[in-house]
């Protein structure tokens, strides 16, 4: 039975909660990008925020907030794979949602699209734990996880597009955090650990304050990220 440090459950939450808002900000600048490079710029750039700030990195550290049975590492390619299938999940999600004419099937199209990659990545991520244990899943509770993921992502993007304002917004990443982080922990939920004699090889990530560094690490540029994007928008706000 695997069970919690809930310090780092709470900075999952709000490294989630952090990349969704910075995201939302980027989304929302969307209406001063000029078609174009500036577009595909202001959008690839809250692709990677979104997938690899406020999904994969919640992720990682809701990971390696649970304790498991015997010592964990994560192979190094597999756990790289999975954050780049966060960020193309957005990516294409966002692409898909920004066109001009969205309707609300597009938004049930992309959000599934999305959805089924944060799955993706999520179960990809599990995969590339190396611990003296095998691992199962119940098929229920793993199905309703990607579920989750689908309608939680067609909810973020319907708060990205169609939702405006500064109120909005933090509400919008507030949900969105809650979201993200119900799909993994649904995930979590579904998983079994049967402890075995498996050696755990040396070479993958892994270590006790690995958690509060990735944490400190993207919270500082999605900070960055943030400030930026807020002070553009504000010179733009000027300038009109």
């Amino acid at each position: 039975m695997h069970h919690y440090n809930y310090l780092l459950v709470l900075l999952s939450y709000i490294v989630a909660a952090l990349g969704s808002f910075t995201a939302l900000r980027l989304i929302g600048g969307l209406a001063h990008a000029r078609a174009g490079r500036e577009r595909t710029l202001t959008i690839l750039t809250a692709s990677v925020v979104m997938g690899l700030g406020g999904i994969w990195a919640m992720h990682f550290i809701a990971m390696l907030a649970c304790h498991m049975p015997g010592p964990v590492t994560y192979d190094i390619p597999l756990t790289a794979l999975s954050a780049a299938v966060a960020v193309l999940a957005c990516l294409v999600g966002l692409t898909l949602a920004s066109r001009e004419h969205h309707s609300a099937m597009t938004l049930v199209t992309s959000g599934s699209y999305m959805g089924i990659g944060v799955a993706a990545m999520h179960y990809l991520g599990m995969y590339a734990m190396r611990l003296p244990a095998a691992v199962g899943y119940d098929g229920g509770t793993a199905a309703l996880s990607v579920v989750v993921a689908i309608v939680a992502s067609i909810a973020a993007l319907w708060i990205a597009f169609d939702q405006r304002g500064p109120v909005k917004t933090i509400v919008g990443a507030l949900v969105m955090g809650l979201a993200v982080c119900g799909m993994h922990y649904t995930g979590m939920a579904a998983a079994d650990f049967e402890p075995n004699q498996m050696v755990v090889r040396a070479g993958g990530l892994g270590g006790e304050y690995l958690g509060l560094v990735v944490f400190a690490a993207v919270g500082a540029l999605l900070l960055v990220v943030l400030i930026g994007v807020v002070s553009r928008q504000r010179r733009f706000a000027f300038d009109g």
